[in-house]
């Protein structure tokens, strides 16, 4: 049977620059941006306006009737203050508007794009296969989730605003000056050109040094994640001062990494302040000499001073903003090569409905089982190879049928593939070869989300969430009520220890469920399997975690939900899976016995000598 695949893009282009890659992603904010970016603008224009209120003022003490308003037909010397006065409420009250409308739309904006962001971002995780995960730590992923995300939205917070109300000083300044003064207005505007040149070679120099930083915050952010998930082992073993020195070097390496980029940031706002103060002086000194020989106004010579102060100082602050830019620019790269990571297993077509119309390729008949989704639960498995990455086959060319509302055991040393198994009928993992068909249908074929929902597994590493006992109950199935999570943890023996916890099925487990004991926990996962009621189900150790009398207790119970289910029970203690329908047994990743458990003992093979070594009739070899 063929099954769908993935296109593939062989013409991928390189990234392109962090700033155009967040652009992109904003396009469905284009109208809030454009909206923030307008109060920005008119903010600046409103806050530039005082200064020319000064020079207008200073015109009508000096000139008078002659003033500037005057020509409008304002004569009158109180009625041209008053004037001003009006226009000075108007001017201030906009602007503090503006300021406010600018400050708000920021702000809401940054805080949505960092919540779009970091969703967008985790959904895609949740989706990315297994290998990407063990081939990179927690801590990382943790600080591009959180810390990057976190510095992109303080930079939208202030330093988009920053960015746009220098240009528009510029371009606003800029012009006024050669409207009012054309012949001392480029020795204002010439220190822009070093100043833009000089920030963009800053950015160029900056750039790297800011991505190492990010790498160190991730680096950091894995040893913090690792020492906290292992501080039992760290104490069991003794180990807290080599663990402290391990952290010491990452955070010294952090705060290097750090030094090296605000070394060379640092520097750049005394050196535009020199540069600043060339073109200050100039037109101090060149304008006040026009101004005394009459050839300038004094009122425009006082408002271009006051205006060129507006228009270069600000302009040092050009530092910092670059600072939190190149800050920003690093972690949104890193945000968005998280998202374009090409997910390696994609979902099929086809939904749980469809099986119900075909028959089983053995010609079992579908009514032995009760699903709702129609699965009966036939599994064959034709020639499967697969590898993990840069490591030999865990399996290598495997055959087997796992017939529906069976219950199957598979057997074997440790490494022999057993779990690896496992991980690609949920599709964990994707096969190099072969075919894994689920009821006739190949899996790689079905909804990703269906064939998991279809499929319950309690692993030998049960992961318990922080939340209580209940939460941890009904977690896949949330619209569970109080009475169905209690009937389903009566069945694997785990109402009576959960009603002696001090708050009963409102206790909080903790992390990872680290105040049960392993046997509890491992309870807790077989009642969230149960009520999530699945046409297969598999026991990957399922008991190896519980004493003798809870284990027998657990089986009883696993003798009443595994009837008319498919059920794969992966064990090494061959005591617990003695009533299997069929065992299979594993060795290096290949099928290399099969029966019941009367029939393998009577080949006298692996299967016979495993029984006999945990019966204690014959030493391990």
């Amino acid at each position: 049977m063929t099954h769908i695949q993935p296109s593939a893009d062989p013409t991928r282009l390189p990234p392109a620059h962090p700033l155009v890659r967040l652009l992109r992603y904003g396009k469905r904010y284009r109208q809030q941006i454009w909206q923030a970016t307008l109060c920005s603008v008119l903010n600046k224009f409103f806050d530039l306006a005082p200064p020319v209120l000064i020079g207008v003022a200073v015109d009508v003490v000096v000139q008078q009737q002659n003033s500037l308003i005057a020509r409008f037909g304002i004569s009158d010397i109180r009625q041209q203050f008053l004037l001003l006065a009006i226009l000075t409420f108007i001017i201030w009250g906009l602007e503090s508007l503006f300021e406010y409308a600018y400050a708000r739309l920021w702000r809401n904006l940054a805080q949505s794009i960092q919540h779009d962001l970091r969703l967008d971002a985790y959904q895609h995780v949740q989706n990315l296969e297994m290998e990407y995960f063990e081939a990179r730590g927690t801590g990382g992923l943790m600080a591009i989730l959180n810390d990057d995300i976190n510095q992109l939205e303080r930079f939208l917070d202030f330093g988009a605003n920053e960015v746009l109300q220098v240009l528009t000083t510029v371009v606003l300044i800029g012009g006024g000056f050669f409207l009012l003064a054309p012949s001392v207005a480029w020795m204002a505007m010439l220190p822009i050109p070093f100043i833009l040149w000089g920030s963009i070679a800053f950015q160029t120099l900056l750039a790297p040094r800011y991505a190492d930083v990010r790498e160190r915050v991730s680096l950091l952010s894995d040893r913090l994640s690792n020492n906290l998930g292992g501080i039992v082992t760290i104490k069991s073993f003794v180990t807290e001062d080599y663990e402290l020195e391990r952290l010491r070097l990452e955070s010294e390496a952090y705060r290097q990494s750090n030094r090296r980029a605000i070394t060379l940031s640092a520097a750049f706002t005394p050196l535009i302040r020199i540069v600043i103060l060339l073109g200050f002086t100039a037109l101090l000194v060149y304008g006040g000499l026009e101004a005394a020989n009459g050839t300038m106004a004094v009122g425009t010579y006082s408002t271009l001073v006051f205006m060129i102060q507006r228009l270069l100082w600000p302009l040092t602050r050009l530092g910092e903003t670059l600072d939190q830019y190149q800050r920003a620019m690093a972690s949104t790269n890193r945000v968005m090569n998280l998202l374009d990571t090409p997910i390696a297993i994609h979902s099929g077509r086809l939904s749980l409905a469809d099986l119900a119309l075909p028959p089983c390729q053995n010609g079992s008949d579908r009514s032995m089982t009760n699903s709702p989704s129609g699965i009966q639960g036939d599994i064959w498995l034709k020639n499967v190879t697969f590898a993990y990455r840069d490591r030999l086959p865990a399996i290598r060319n495997l055959t087997l049928h796992i017939p529906a509302g069976k219950t199957i055991a598979i057997v074997g040393s440790t490494g022999s593939g057993k779990s690896t198994l496992v991980k690609l009928l949920l599709r964990l993992y994707e096969i190099q070869s072969g075919t894994i068909l689920l009821d006739g249908i190949d899996i790689r074929d079905l909804q990703l989300a269906e064939l998991r929902r279809a499929i319950g597994w309690v692993s030998q590493d049960v992961f318990l969430f922080h939340g209580s006992v209940l939460e941890n109950v009904i977690y896949g199935s949330p619209s569970a009520t109080l009475t169905e999570a209690i009937t389903a943890a009566k069945i694997a023996e785990a109402h009576e220890f959960i009603e002696q916890l001090p708050q009963g099925y409102d206790t909080i487990v903790g992390e990872r469920g680290q105040k049960l004991s392993g046997g509890q926990r491992q309870r807790l996962a077989i009642a969230r399997a149960i009520l999530k009621d699945p046409p297969i189900l598999i026991l990957d150790e399922a008991t190896s975690a519980v004493d003798n009398e809870t284990e027998a207790a657990i089986q009883r119970s696993l003798e009443r939900i595994t009837q008319n289910r498919t059920t794969i029970a992966i064990a090494h203690r061959l005591s617990t899976i003695r009533n299997a329908d069929c065992t299979y047994v594993m060795e290096q990743g290949e099928l290399v016995e099969s029966g019941t458990h009367e029939t393998l003992l009577a080949q006298g093979g692996i299967y016979a000598n495993l029984w006999q070594v945990q019966m204690g009739n014959r030493p391990v070899l």
